[in-house]
């Protein structure tokens, strides 16, 4: 069969339509143009993350590095600076007081808290002696940090004041393995006598950095092949997996990064910290930045002051999940709707100008620079002023948010998909590319990927518009999990790294991500539906902010549990007569009735099957949240926690559903 040509891409292998042994087909192999002589490698020295940082300390040395908030009487004041030189040599006084309290090269050294300064400089401290880096977070479950420390053996933790407590009640299942605990802050009296108690020493962060100035050991740098971290993921089930990351892997992302986006990022820009730090996502970012010797500035830790940070910021580079960036939309388009008529016909009038420049090709700073000086410039002024780059990864971000915020914030929107197992970076698209938008671009110049087929989802890797499980391999894949061989074999076949994620090739050589291989289930009269799919087509209704659908192989029919758009049912009520708060709203038979058909046109539109229509919703005020167990860490739909919370609802739409 003739396979196509893309333009960013390099064929390595055909497709192959019977491999043997009962396997489906398999799409080509395709590598990034760039590597088509060869993956992109770290340089010589920068194969390790301790590498990354001590040459850019050589390089600029006196460039501002780590950043946070003044805080004076409980009021935020400007960003102040550690330097490269200055962080460096406190590092080594962390490093040499993680070694004096007995933590030997290899060993485990546990990090709890949010982004800030003292978290990198711990990062760095574990580098620079070989101490594998375990980010702990109580996100996971209740006893997920208990967990992570009895499974990597987590000898010192590092935690941030607030997260005293998290750490000392998991100290009576766990003191024979946890010694050292070292707040980012102080410590009080009560917090000292209860790890002291169960044989556990504690260190306010002065203090434990004067430990280390007293007490001065020798760098114990890593090799390349030298695990550098075990990031653990929680999945959509079962207990937290303990990914196993060398520094080869996370530099030679940091090296693709460089050769794609060569002109991105350079020792002016400024990163702004926010996502966490325990993800790889924002880990990659964050060595990407030091390579070149950049800024990075930390938020305060409250999400409610998130956009103030920004201000004070002005950050250069911005790195967000979708719900953060929807938030952002929502905010530009409700000082839209606010403002007057005049103000809204010229911003519409901007709006449909720029966008019409940017389809035909030009990039967005050139598109339309008078309307981004008459217009978009106050969008632009909200983010800081100085906002080059908006990368958005962890969930696919709504076509029509990122088409939004590439005309209005001034700044370039990429989309791009990674794992914890592939270290968060492997596809992303091509700035100023306007066909890439509402996918995940193109793989990053050290992986090759493919796809398979999926022959009982109807997904054929090797039809003329291709289909199939995404399949990666390259030197950024994790080695395996943490004591876990038998998940590890389950992952990796032959070196691929099979992600459950189902991707559909497009025209110009972009990867979409259309469905998830696992969430599938037949409906009583044998028909099977890709949830997923259907959610990223229902999804698209302005209607729907957030929407989970519900089918079993009992029942012949879906049903869904649907959070609105706020905006949309506010003007909705408005509209129609009706009175009452979000949540009185969501309760009104008038309303379900309206988003189920608005449902059912957008499933119309995108030519669904009979069995794929929702035929019934309950509307949720309340975004699904990591809080109530909804959602993973990364924002991803825990269905069977989904289906217990809202199983009561579930069984009252189908009993409604067979009285008609």
């Amino acid at each position: 069969m003739a396979q196509k040509a893309y333009e960013y891409l390099w064929t390595l292998e055909e497709g192959v339509e019977d491999p043997g042994n009962g396997r489906p087909s398999l799409g080509p192999v395709y590598r990034n143009i760039l590597a088509k002589h060869g993956w992109v490698k770290p340089n010589p020295g920068l194969d390790t993350c301790w590498g990354l940082f001590s040459h850019a300390v050589k390089q600029c040395p006196n460039n501002p590095m780590l950043g946070h908030r003044e805080i004076t009487d409980g009021k935020a004041g400007k960003y102040i600076w550690k330097t490269y030189q200055q962080v460096y040599d406190e590092v080594l006084h962390i490093g040499s007081a993680i070694r004096a309290s007995g933590v030997e090269p290899n060993g485990r050294c546990g990090i709890l808290g949010a982004n800030c300064p003292e978290w990198m400089l711990t990062l760095q401290a574990c580098n620079g002696q070989t101490i594998y880096c375990v980010p702990l977070y109580d996100t996971l479950g209740d006893n997920a940090v208990e967990f992570i420390i009895k499974q990597a053996e987590v000898s010192i933790a590092f935690v941030q004041e607030t997260k005293l407590s998290v750490i000392l009640k998991s100290l009576s299942n766990c003191s024979h393995i946890l010694k050292t605990i070292v707040s980012f802050g102080g410590i009080n009296d009560a917090q000292m006598q209860d790890a002291h108690s169960k044989g556990v020493k504690t260190y306010p962060w002065n203090e434990f950095v004067e430990l280390g100035r007293r007490n001065p050991i020798q760098l114990t740098p890593p090799i390349a092949g030298d695990i550098c971290t075990i990031m653990y993921t929680s999945g959509t089930s079962g207990e937290p997996k303990g990914v196993l990351l060398t520094n080869e892997a996370l530099t030679t992302l940091v090296a693709g990064l460089d050769a794609q986006f060569n002109q991105v990022v350079d020792e002016e820009s400024v990163y702004f910290s926010f996502l966490p730090l325990a993800h790889a996502f924002d880990r990659i970012v964050e060595e990407w930045f030091i390579h070149k010797g950049a800024s990075i500035g930390y938020w305060q830790g409250n999400v409610k002051v998130l956009m103030d940070d920004v201000g004070e910021l002005k950050p250069t580079f911005f790195a967000g999940v979708p719900r953060i960036l929807d938030r952002i939309y929502s905010g530009i388009k409700q000082k839209q709707d606010n403002a007057g008529k005049l103000q809204k016909t010229l911003f519409d009038i901007a709006y449909k100008h720029k966008l019409s420049w940017m389809q035909k090709g030009y990039k967005q700073d050139e598109a339309s620079p008078f309307f981004d000086m008459l217009v978009f410039s106050k969008v632009k002024q909200n983010l800081g002023g100085r906002l080059k780059v908006i990368l958005a990864g962890a969930a696919p971000l709504a076509k029509h948010v990122e088409e939004f915020l590439s005309v209005t914030t001034c700044a370039t929107v990429v989309q791009g998909y990674g794992l914890t197992e592939t270290c968060a970076g492997t596809f992303i698209a091509v700035p100023d590319r306007y066909s890439m938008q509402g996918t995940i671009g193109i793989p990053m110049p050290n992986v090759d990927v493919r796809l398979e087929s999926i022959p009982e989802m109807n997904y054929n890797a090797l039809s003329s518009t291709p289909r199939g499980e995404l399949c990666i391999r390259g030197k950024t894949l994790f080695t395996g999990y943490h004591k876990r061989e038998d998940l590890t074999k389950e992952a990796l076949t032959d070196g691929w790294l099979h992600t459950g994620d189902v991707g559909e090739w497009q025209p110009d050589g972009a990867l979409k991500i259309i469905d998830r291989k696992k969430n599938i289930f037949k409906l009583s009269q044998g028909e099977y539906v890709a949830v997923e799919n259907l959610e990223n087509i229902y999804g698209l209704s302005s209607y729907v902010n957030m929407i989970w659908v519900y089918g079993n192989s009992y029942e012949s029919v879906l049903v869904a549990v649907v959070v609105p758009n706020k905006e949309a049912i506010h003007s909705w009520a408005q509209e129609n007569g009706e009175e009452g708060d979000f949540a009185e709203l969501c309760e009104r038979a008038k309303l379900k009735e309206y988003i189920l058909s608005e449902l059912t046109a957008t499933g119309k539109r995108s030519k669904l099957k009979g069995f794929e229509f929702i035929k019934a919703v309950h509307l949720e005020p309340k975004s699904f949240d990591i809080e109530r167990d909804l959602l993973t860490p990364t924002f991803k739909k825990k269905r069977q926690q989904l289906f217990k919370y809202y199983k009561g609802h579930i069984d009252s739409l189908y009993q409604s559903l067979k009285k008609q």
